[in-house]
């Protein structure tokens, strides 16, 4: 028997980690997508948005599956009621802010894209950031061991 207090927790805890698990798992099909793209679906690209696909390096396209894949992981160990689920979702943000210094400042993307392209990984670097107070909230009530 160990000396932590294990505390049940509330209905919420598991309505907000299954949401993160949904959203994070969004994030694993968008990578696949992204990493399986085939070269018909490039073909059918305009040439300016195939050169930003192409030219992503190699850097940012781990970030993009560190942040995706960190993020499930740690959804489900939220689930799992686990005290590792913080620091994965802590490499999730990482992850994520990796891929977006390429796409905001070392590409052209805002120039071909638009400058709609920075709502979603704004959202995204939020409800992560949001996911490792949740994290910690929940190793501080003891509700993850």
């Amino acid at each position: 028997m160990t000396t932590d207090s294990i505390s049940k927790p509330p209905v919420w805890f598991w309505v907000v980690s299954v949401i993160a698990l949904l959203w994070n798992l969004m994030g694993v099909s968008a990578y696949l997508a992204d990493a399986y793209t085939s070269v018909e679906q490039l073909e059918q690209m305009s040439q300016e948005i195939r050169e930003l696909y192409e030219g992503r390096p190699a850097w940012a396209t781990a970030g993009f599956a560190i942040a995706v894949f960190a993020g499930a992981i740690g959804s489900i160990a939220l689930l799992l009621r686990k005290k590792w689920a913080r620091p994965l979702l802590i490499l999730s943000v990482l992850g994520s802010i990796i891929l977006n210094i390429h796409t905001f400042f070392l590409s052209n993307a805002l120039e071909v894209m638009g400058a709609n392209i920075v709502i979603m990984p704004i959202v995204v670097i939020v409800f992560g950031i949001y996911l490792i107070f949740f994290a910690k909230k929940g190793i501080q009530k003891g509700w993850l061991s």
